[in-house]
């Protein structure tokens, strides 16, 4: 364990909900939710506006806008996540080859294989704590200089509890945990707060009654491999009296995204297993959104109730992060599976990762609403067609397609050839509504337009913040009042 706390953990504070309100000036200060806006969408990010009114991520979509209907409720923008992300990774490659990112707005620094690490060996540790702090303070003082967004930054002598450090932080702040203070800090905390302790672990500890932190130290190793597993138990007694080696890697490259629960009870209803797996699916699809990914290869695993383990797989024509055919892939591969006896873990994964596309987004965020604008357009033309016999017949699959095409999404970038860039703010009964506006500009006037108007075009996301010369110069910022 190190003696000073020389590994800081940056988590940027509700990253896509902050991107949406530093480009949008109408919507900073209001509650923002971003995500999936169908039938069965979630929410990835709310931002801290809406998190008063108990919005938070992985919420139903449907059950957020119940809680804050006066909320914008905008599609994901991942082109602009990934921009801004770039240049916070950026930020902290300066201070040290040895960055991992865990996902866009999240990351582990270790100071000291950087060039303060020198300084940190040969300072005292009163001189070297001020001299982490001072890092720090200027790590989010740049942030907000070049993004405008904040982040919170916890340091420590581990991962462990630098990230734990970063989450008493939140929102925008900084705390440093002092080597030697790790059980004083862990031990009134519950047992979920350390890494890899979810539902099910929890309930076992619980009714074993362990409760806390300390509760899991005073237990000892013995009991939590007899409750638990020989290396689950040995991990959750050594983080739980603070003990934590593992070392940051640099630009570690994930080769899948995977979530997996194990049972209290074995499953044996087949029904059941699908339900669970379908779940599984869902928040492994949030995990890969978060670290802007898309992937080929679904994997689906399953420990039987002999301890057996099997995995089965399907690669998909190209990588996707689209929730409904990751689920119903898994799902699938899960119907072929023999439980006889029971299963005791379950696991959706997806592997061969390709980088997230705005694409992607559009695409998916229309494929949602495909069928129901076929519908409306078919519907329209049979009433066109029985309105005017006379006129040649419009195919009704033509119509459908014009209508998905021009699909306007909340939150979309747009650009209008006479009023400049603009963001939708909604659609419907054949009309888009834009506000025009830019990060760096004043509250944008809104204006509508027909679905189809042929000056009106998507478009990339702008910088938020201006660049001086060159590259600004490119960018009209439209009419605002």
């Amino acid at each position: 364990m190190r003696s000073l706390p020389s590994i800081i953990h940056l988590d940027m504070d509700a990253f896509f909900a902050a991107v949406e309100q530093a480009a949008k000036p109408s919507l900073r200060g209001k509650p923002v939710v971003v995500g999936g806006l169908g039938g069965r969408g979630v929410v990835a990010t709310a931002s801290y506006e809406a998190r008063k009114f108990g919005v938070h991520s992985a919420m139903p979509m449907a059950q957020a806008r119940r809680l804050c209907p006066n909320a914008a409720f905008l599609v994901g923008r991942f082109e602009a996540y990934r921009q801004n992300s770039e240049i916070v990774m950026g930020l902290l490659r300066q201070l040290s080859p040895l960055v991992q990112p865990l996902s866009l707005d999240e990351a582990f620094v270790d100071l000291e294989a950087g060039p303060y690490g020198p300084v940190l060996a040969e300072t005292d540790h009163e001189t070297g704590e001020r001299l982490v702090l001072a890092l720090a303070e200027d790590l989010r003082a740049d942030i907000e200089r070049l993004t405008g967004l904040t982040g919170s930054v916890g340091a420590a002598g581990s991962k462990l509890m630098a990230k734990i450090a970063s989450e008493k932080a939140k929102p925008n702040g900084l705390v440093l945990i002092e080597p030697g203070q790790e059980r004083a800090v862990l031990g009134p905390m519950p047992v979920r707060a350390l890494p890899g302790i979810g539902p099910a672990t929890e309930q076992v500890l619980r009714r074993a009654g362990l409760n806390t932190v300390a509760d899991l130290a005073e237990a000892g190793e013995a009991e939590l491999v007899q409750l638990v597993g020989r290396a689950h138990g040995a991990g959750i007694f050594q983080m739980s009296i603070g003990l934590d080696e593992r070392p940051v890697i640099a630009d570690q490259d994930a080769k899948s995204v995977s979530v997996e629960d194990t049972y209290e009870v074995d499953l044996t209803d087949r029904e059941r297993v699908l339900r669970e797996v379908e779940a599984l699916a869902a928040r492994c699809v949030r995990r890969l959104r978060a670290a802007g990914r898309s992937g080929r290869t679904v994997v689906l695993k399953v420990r039987r109730f002999d301890f057996s383990t099997l995995t089965r797989s399907e690669t998909l024509g190209g990588p996707t992060d689209d929730e409904a055919v990751i689920t119903a892939t898994a799902r699938r591969l899960a119907e072929q599976v023999d439980i006889t006896g029971g299963v005791r873990l379950l696991g959706v994964g997806v592997a061969q990762l390709a980088d997230y596309t705005q694409e992607d987004l559009f695409a998916q965020a229309l494929r949602e609403e495909a069928a129901e604008q076929a519908e409306e357009a078919a519907a329209a033309a049979a009433l066109a067609a029985s309105d005017a016999s006379d006129a040649p017949a419009v195919p009704a699959e033509e119509d459908a397609e014009a209508a998905v095409v021009r699909r306007w999404l909340p939150g979309q970038d747009v650009r209008h050839t006479e009023f400049g860039p603009g963001w939708v703010q909604g659609s419907g009964v054949g009309r888009v509504t834009v506000r025009f506006e830019t990060p760096w500009s004043e509250r944008g006037r809104v204006r509508t337009f027909a679905m189809d108007d042929p000056a009106l075009e998507a478009a990339r996301p702008l910088p938020l913040r201006q660049v001086q010369g060159g590259e600004d110069e490119e960018h009209e910022t439209g009419p605002s009042g």
